[in-house]
């Protein structure tokens, strides 16, 4: 990707991104990191993010250090979250996901050059705002994020570059966990969304995974967490107890990995699903048509892909949410999805970019 500084309204040589939110939006945040990094070499380059989701970014290249948001309970005090941000003396910030509580934050904080939204109530507390509106979902999630450093005079063009590191004991354990696939290739099935999308259903995933066993001779593995243990739990009853739970059995490191030897990933919109493109495996993704939880701003970042949406209108009212029950998710096919994913795995890892010891993968 190339980077320039033309026009560059300041010169930080401490810049923090705020990020507070799930995994797969830290993912897609990642980008920044390079570029960031290609802009201003010498700077002291910093996040604010969860302790859940900070897995992923440590051993981050680009990254000089992590800065925890929560304790892995609750948030730290606000004037202690204050002060851990103002002794730091950073020149510029930049919030990638806006809250009251963060702009707050950063202003007391006393950042010069505070980056955010400005179609907020409290975008007052920007004094550099961009005017974009998410949910129109007009561009990707990570566009949208890259377009926000603009405000630094740091600009980019091409595909943006992800970086997930990846030590090579975690590599070892991945190969022990996934030993019981043999020479057979590898598919991992990950039913839940977190509740951050509408689903397709688990009984689909486990139809999907009974076929590929039975006549596609792969080894399934089923990934969630802790509170998805019933759905995984679904479909690995689909395959006669075949499949292999991995339910909250993985350290988000250890995810990144397992995802790195699949041959095939298939989930809902979800983290782990930004997680395995990112490492360079074939992915589906599962939307809803529904504009703000679209594949056109929250799609998998890879030439590695099929992604399946319902044929409804964006405005159906057909979904009960509460319940988790969709029509229109429904209406996905299982025969549609199967007929990619063997479409996929017949593709193999071949134009799969290399993935250095690092696990730096450009998608």
């Amino acid at each position: 990707m190339a980077v320039g500084t033309k026009a560059v309204p300041a010169n930080p040589k401490r810049i923090l991104i705020v990020r507070t939110d799930r995994l797969g939006d830290v993912v897609l945040t990642l980008p920044l990191l390079f570029l960031l990094r290609s802009c201003f070499p010498d700077a002291h380059i910093a996040m604010l993010l969860n302790r859940y989701t900070g897995e992923i970014v440590e051993g981050n290249p680009y990254l000089n250090e992590l800065i925890w948001y929560d304790d892995g309970r609750q948030l730290v005090p606000f004037l202690a979250m204050r002060k851990e941000i103002r002794r730091r003396r950073f020149d510029a910030v930049v919030v990638v996901y806006p809250r009251h509580r963060l702009a707050w934050l950063m202003a007391l904080a006393g950042i010069p050059v505070r980056i955010g939204t400005g179609f907020r109530f409290y975008s007052f507390l920007f004094n550099r705002r961009v005017y974009e509106h998410r949910k129109d979902a007009k561009k990707h999630e990570v566009e949208y994020n890259i377009g926000l450093l603009r405000e630094l005079g740091c600009h980019a063009t091409g595909e943006p570059e992800f970086v997930i590191n990846i030590p090579e004991e975690v590599r070892q354990r991945a190969k022990v966990i996934t030993n019981p696939a043999g020479k057979n290739p590898i598919v991992v099935l990950h039913p839940g969304s977190g509740g951050s999308a509408r689903e397709w259903p688990a009984e689909r995933f486990g139809a999907l995974a009974a076929e590929l066993m039975k006549n596609d001779h792969v080894a399934v593995f089923v990934t969630g967490t802790d509170a998805e243990v019933d759905k995984v739990n679904q479909v690995i009853n689909r395959t006669d107890g075949k499949a292999t739970s991995l339910a909250g059995k993985l350290s988000i490191k250890e995810l990144a990995a397992v995802l790195e030897l699949a041959d095939l990933f298939v989930a809902n919109s979800t983290g782990p699903l930004h997680i395995a493109a990112a490492v360079g495996t074939s992915v589906i993704g599962i939307y809803p048509q529904h504009t703000p939880m679209s594949a056109r701003r929250w799609g998998p970042r890879t030439e590695l892909k099929r992604v399946f949406i319902p044929s409804r209108p964006v405005d159906c009212q057909k979904c009960v949410v509460g319940d988790r029950i969709c029509e229109c998710m429904t209406s996905i096919e299982t025969s549609a999805v199967l007929e990619g994913a063997r479409d996929l795995l017949k593709q193999g890892k071949i134009g799969t970019r290399p993935i250095s010891s690092a696990g730096r993968v450009s998608a």
